[in-house]
């Protein structure tokens, strides 16, 4: 049964159905949802509003788009306005916890051929991107987060943030320059700090 057929079993009352949808993109709608928000707990949440905000809509979804473009984008409004929220209620800094399944950052993967000192510098520059991610606004670590970590297409990316794809490729390009800069910030306080010692 393709998901056309799926979603029309649901409009006409099988909500059952339903379930092989969430089945198939629980984890990606999970992962999303963790990389935007740094918390497990929020991550959580998070899917299921944005299942629930999609069976409770299906109705207004017409196949313009794949439905997997529809529900990301779906997922990646809902957690813009939770950072939103959250950012208004007090100003806390957004964290990623180093999972022991490497979920939430597909950078954790160790290359074998690396002696012990090499992957320990690995591992500190993992978690020093991971950081300077975490300060970037949400909008930049959104679509970073997309093209890089989902490996998602420009016209992917264009589809579910309802931008055109020139407007993707800015957005990438200053999303970049302040990772980067973000990047040398931290490492130039890691720097001043070591030095104090």
């Amino acid at each position: 049964m393709d998901e056309r057929e799926i979603i029309q079993k649901v409009l006409d009352g099988d909500n059952d159905a339903f379930g092989l949808l969430v089945e198939k993109y629980q984890t990606k709608v999970y992962n999303l949802a963790l990389r935007m928000s740094g918390n497990e707990d929020d991550a959580f949440d998070l899917s299921q509003e944005a299942f629930l905000r999609a069976w409770r809509s299906l109705g207004s979804f017409h196949f313009e788009s794949s439905f997997s473009t529809w529900l990301f984008r779906l997922t990646s409004n809902i957690c813009l306005d939770f950072l939103r929220a959250k950012k208004r209620k007090a100003a806390v800094s957004l964290t990623v916890t180093d999972d022991e399944d490497g979920e939430e950052v597909q950078l954790d993967v160790v290359d074998p051929d690396k002696t012990p000192e090499e992957a320990v510098i690995a591992a500190e520059d993992r978690q020093l991107l991971i950081r300077a991610l975490n300060e970037l606004p949400a909008v930049q670590r959104q679509i970073l987060t997309m093209r890089a970590i989902d490996d998602l297409s420009y016209t992917q990316i264009a589809e579910i943030l309802q931008i055109e794809e020139g407007t993707v490729k800015s957005r990438l390009s200053r999303a970049r320059t302040a990772l980067r800069n973000k990047l040398l910030q931290i490492g130039n306080k890691m720097n001043t700090h070591s030095s104090v010692k």
